[in-house]
């Protein structure tokens, strides 16, 4: 021996998306040696990349013309991050085809991320609006996106906003208080809905799809829980229950959006104490009645995070520490995901006299948050994933103003939902947190 204990040499060779590991026992150097018992270990990616946005391909290149370099190799690093793939539209045999295709590429490349996101009244008529036109057609397009993913891992990000924006909802309808006395429609009202079916439609839709989804063991599905500067945790946890989250994987956070991460972690926190409070058949003496729940708009005020310790002491006194049932830990609670792709920066602070500013909507100066991965070391947190693609804008944002004006906080014309947003997307690689 030479001083040196023995110990394991390993070599990373890296191609095609693929790490391999040639190892070998360091006693002894001879080339003869290094040959009989290297063995090449396939590392698979945690989570798929998939092809990029053209037009961030055409960015790169402009970059370099311009002399950018540094800029360059940023918006590169952004897009070879592992982010989803979003499937809007189609017929049940095209997006059978079209998600078969994204699940033969991710092979040995990692898990995808799939949007499904067609469902009837869709973004109620805003930037994104669209989707199936009815629920017949709606099931069909389910069943041909279950077929597309097969018997392969995947994970499925069912409908964002899907439970946020419910066409002619009354969160009330189903309570045994006054508030169910009379119609407390949410603002979503389209006028070619059959009001007395399409809320109930919207649950039943989703889950059916959550069933058909779920048919396929390694597919991980997860539904719309909104995010911190939205529903309350107790009305967020009673739509998921009427989703199907019991049979579901899970829930999802901000997608598209920007709420900070301590703020996104705490609210799914709650969410996921009161799915299990107000589930009928947990024993919990709150079973049925999510409204009881705590949240960030009461006991809490939104907007100061310092008085969010409140809704955690209802929570610890009222679901942790009652004495009907064994509260069952987090092992026992249903996790969720959390889109980290531009909230390296928490939210915009928008004007506060002016609530009119759609600060969800291609706000000036977001980052990047934490990178895609499986493995977060929160127990309810499942992954932090790219869902909204970094870079796509979110729609033509006119701060309300006339249809057709520019973005008055940009002085520009921002590019439709979906379209590459070259000047958004230097401001994400710029302010992400962490650094690229």
């Amino acid at each position: 021996m030479n001083g040196r204990s023995a110990g394991v040499v390993c070599v990373a060779l890296f191609a095609g998306g693929f790490a391999a590991a040639a190892c070998s026992s360091d006693e002894g150097s001879s080339s003869e040696q290094l040959g009989a018992t290297a063995q090449a270990v396939v590392v698979r990616p945690e989570l798929y990349i998939p092809k990029p946005n053209h037009g961030a391909i055409e960015q790169i290149a402009d970059l370099h013309a311009a002399g950018q370099a540094e800029d360059a190799a940023l918006i590169r690093t952004m897009i070879e991050t592992p982010q989803a793939t979003w499937f809007t539209l189609g017929t049940p045999k095209t997006v059978r085809q079209d998600v078969h295709r994204v699940m033969a590429r991710a092979q040995n490349q990692g898990t995808p991320v799939l949007v499904a996101y067609n469902i009837p009244y869709r973004d109620c008529a805003q930037f994104s609006a669209g989707g199936a036109t009815t629920p017949e057609e709606y099931l069909a397009w389910i069943d041909g996106f279950a077929a597309g993913i097969g018997d392969r891992e995947a994970i499925v990000i069912l409908e964002p906003d899907g439970l946020g924006i419910i066409p002619w909802y009354d969160p009330f309808e189903s309570r045994d208080d006054d508030w169910a006395d009379n119609p407390n429609y949410e603002w979503c009202q389209p006028a070619d809905a059959d009001v007395a079916t399409v809320a109930s439609e919207r649950f039943a839709m989703l889950n059916y799809a959550v069933d058909k989804l779920k048919e396929n063991a390694g597919t991980k599905v997860y539904l719309d829980g909104t995010h911190s500067n939205w529903l309350g945790a107790g009305d967020a946890a009673d739509r998921l229950l009427k989703a199907g989250v019991l049979r579901a994987d899970g829930f999802f956070l901000n997608v598209s959006n920007y709420e900070g991460q301590e703020r996104l972690e705490k609210y799914g926190t709650w969410i996921s104490k009161c799915i299990w409070f107000a589930d009928p058949d947990s024993g919990s003496w709150g079973g049925g009645h999510a409204e009881m729940c705590a949240s960030q708009h009461y006991p809490a005020t939104a907007d100061d995070f310092s008085t969010w310790v409140l809704a955690d002491e209802w929570y610890a006194s009222n679901v942790e520490n009652q004495s009907w049932v064994p509260y069952p830990g987090d092992e026992g609670l249903k996790p969720f995901v959390i889109d980290t792709s531009r909230n390296g920066q928490g939210a915009w602070a928008a004007d506060p006299a002016d609530p009119d500013d759609q600060e969800w909507c291609n706000p000036p100066d977001r980052g990047l948050g934490l990178r895609p991965t499986l493995d977060t070391g929160v127990p309810l947190v499942d992954a932090y994933l790219w869902v909204k693609i970094p870079g796509e804008s979110d729609g033509e944002c006119n701060r309300w103003e006339p249809w057709g004006s520019p973005d008055p906080v940009r002085d520009m014309m921002d590019p439709a939902a979906g379209e590459w947003f070259p000047e958004m997307a230097l401001e994400l690689v710029h302010n992400a947190t962490p650094a690229l």
